[in-house]
């Protein structure tokens, strides 16, 4: 193994750590998923970590997810960005761009490109990531010694530079799971045979890590019965919320306003709601003048959730209205529009949403559209102000949307502060800080040792 070079020293003598972050998905990315990959890097940023991010070009985002430059302006002015050129067939948008041979056979182009792009890492869309990341890690190492590299999936090929720098270095490395590779969280089955190339890599992955880090305890648990050796590194960092989003409080009238905030995939049981919402307003005269506000982005991806769409026009019939995407500054503002909130989630013992922290930092009533074995259920569970569907047929979702307007129209000033009181243990420092304090002794550790 090649000798590690020795750590830079600032002005004053003493060596900053020098964290390493992968993730595809970085600012101005609007996905879902950006939000903990921001606050992250922060974090260390904050903790007085010297930050290097690997990302992708910021045209990536514009031509094809959308950009939230809001996000973009916050990230700490510390973190140096390295932007690595990507290229998949999945972000190429535009026609003119196409082969001839892609343009006239599409279906057989894309096996063909399918196939190229797992070559080097078994993952479609973006294993052909993998020698462009390899390359920028071992140039940011050789500029400025990485301590510790974090990679932050999914994709999953964020943790090639970790594994990388390991067995290149012996840089340690921790992995950050966002979902999960091998595990459908909605379904609950596995995805790929013990034999696969997923499989192995992701063993070889685990059994080299420093420490693993999952969203929620089924996940980890799940994992953990994968892949007992590793058990005693995996740990539960939950996303929490990043700053309250309280705002001041809306004067109660006849017209109660119902709000929901997060990504509307197909995943989304918008079905469900619509149902027990029509149910609702036929038993309830308190929800005849109420409305339903639905805001963001119609899909984790550029191409909008088309069931969604379809559904506009019933959907504004019944007094439920689309409002597009929210950036990151207007979220308190939007959340100042409700008197209740909406958690609707896709059905998985493994789904927690990071909106549910976000969303319990308010005060307001929640009204959970989901399965109750959802993950969301486990955080709620003690909440003051939480009124979960026992299941997702119409009486029921009807039955929270009933109880959760009662409670907005009687909850006093005292009561919402306390429900905020309560979900501060939700905040997202206290789940990272924990982790950044660990990871210091161990790097301090190991270059006291060098």
């Amino acid at each position: 193994m090649p000798t590690e070079p020795l750590p830079m020293r600032d002005a004053a003598g003493s060596a900053k750590p020098h964290l390493l972050y992968v993730a595809w998905g970085f600012p101005p990315c609007r996905g879902s998923g950006v939000y903990r990959a921001w606050a992250s890097a922060n974090a260390f940023a904050t903790a007085g970590w010297d930050v290097t991010v690997l990302t992708v070009p910021r045209e990536v985002f514009t031509m094809s997810t959308g950009v939230d430059e809001s996000l973009e302006r916050t990230v700490h002015p510390s973190i140096k960005i390295v932007r690595v050129p990507f290229h998949s067939a999945a972000y190429e948008n535009d026609l003119r761009t196409w082969s001839r041979f892609r343009a006239h056979a599409p279906e057989l182009w894309n096996v063909i490109d399918a196939k190229r792009e797992q070559h080097s890492f078994p993952e479609r869309t973006y294993g052909g990531w993998r020698p462009a990341l390899e390359l920028a890690a071992d140039q940011v190492h050789r500029d400025h010694p990485v301590d510790l590299v974090l990679g932050t999936a999914n994709p999953n090929v964020d943790f090639v530079p970790g594994l990388y720098l390991q067995e290149r270095y012996g840089i340690p490395y921790v992995m950050d799971y966002r979902d999960a590779w091998q595990l459908d969280v909605f379904s609950g089955a596995r995805l790929t045979s013990p034999s696969s190339e997923v499989a192995k890599l992701e063993a070889r992955l685990i059994n080299d890590a420093h420490a693993v880090w999952f969203v929620n305890e089924p996940i980890l648990q799940w994992h953990a019965q994968l892949y007992p050796q590793a058990a005693s590194r995996f740990r539960v960092v939950a996303n929490g919320y990043d700053e309250s989003p309280a705002t001041a409080e809306r004067v109660v009238d006849d017209e109660l306003v119902f709000g929901y905030i997060g990504t509307i995939s197909a995943a989304v049981p918008i079905d469900a709601l619509l149902a027990g919402w029509k149910r609702a307003r036929e038993l309830s005269p308190a929800l005849e003048k109420a409305r339903i506000e639905l805001w963001g982005h119609l899909n984790h991806t550029g191409v909008p959730n088309q069931s969604v769409v379809g559904q506009l026009e019933t959907l504004a019939e019944n007094d439920i209205t689309y409002h597009g995407a929210v950036s990151k500054r207007d979220i308190g503002s939007v959340y100042g529009r409700f008197d209740a909130l909406l958690l609707v989630l896709g059905t998985g013992r493994y789904v927690t949403s990071g909106k549910v922290f976000e969303y319990a930092a308010t005060g307001l009533p929640i009204a959970s559209v989901h399965d109750p074995v959802n993950a969301a259920s486990d955080v709620l569970r003690d909440a003051p102000a939480w009124f979960p569907a026992a299941d997702l047929s119409a009486d029921a979702v009807a039955a929270a949307l009933i109880s959760s307007a009662e409670a907005a129209t009687a909850q006093s000033a005292d009561e919402r502060a306390a429900a905020q009181e309560w979900a501060q243990q939700f905040q997202r420092a206290q789940q990272l800080d924990p982790q950044i304090q660990a990871l210091r002794g161990f790097v301090d550790q190991r270059r006291a040792a060098v």
